[in-house]
């Protein structure tokens, strides 16, 4: 099966800068489409960006718009989330996932990563 792996997780101060990683093992027709959700404690799942490999089309929740931005590096087959101007309510376990049709509903994706959690103080 696919297996997705995020990285780059950690503590920041609001107001900075975090990159995460993600890398897939393999690429498939299942896994044309790759997102972004996360999950605050006791909160639902929240979709958060997705994006095409080629670039061809990104989406992002209106609460990161203008703020995180996703990116893709198809020769290690990479994705990435930049996250800018973090704020406290940003906290949560980030979570990769891969599928093959746009979407912000998790069910239709149907891979997912271990998570890494980001935490933003204020």
């Amino acid at each position: 099966q696919v297996q997705l792996v995020e990285s780059g997780g950690g503590l920041v101060q609001a107001g900075g800068s975090l990159r995460l990683a993600c890398t897939a093992s393999t690429r498939t027709w299942r896994t044309t489409l790759m997102a972004w959700f996360r999950q605050a404690p006791g909160r639902e799942r929240e979709f958060v960006a997705h994006m095409t490999w080629s670039g061809e089309h990104t989406d992002y929740a209106n609460s990161v718009k203008g703020r995180f931005t996703v990116s893709a590096d198809n020769a290690k087959n990479t994705i990435y989330l930049q996250m800018n101007t973090l704020k406290p309510e940003d906290t949560a376990v980030y979570y990769c996932a891969a599928g093959s049709t746009l979407s912000i509903r998790g069910d239709d994706y149907s891979y997912w990563g271990q998570g890494t959690p980001v935490t933003v103080s204020s």
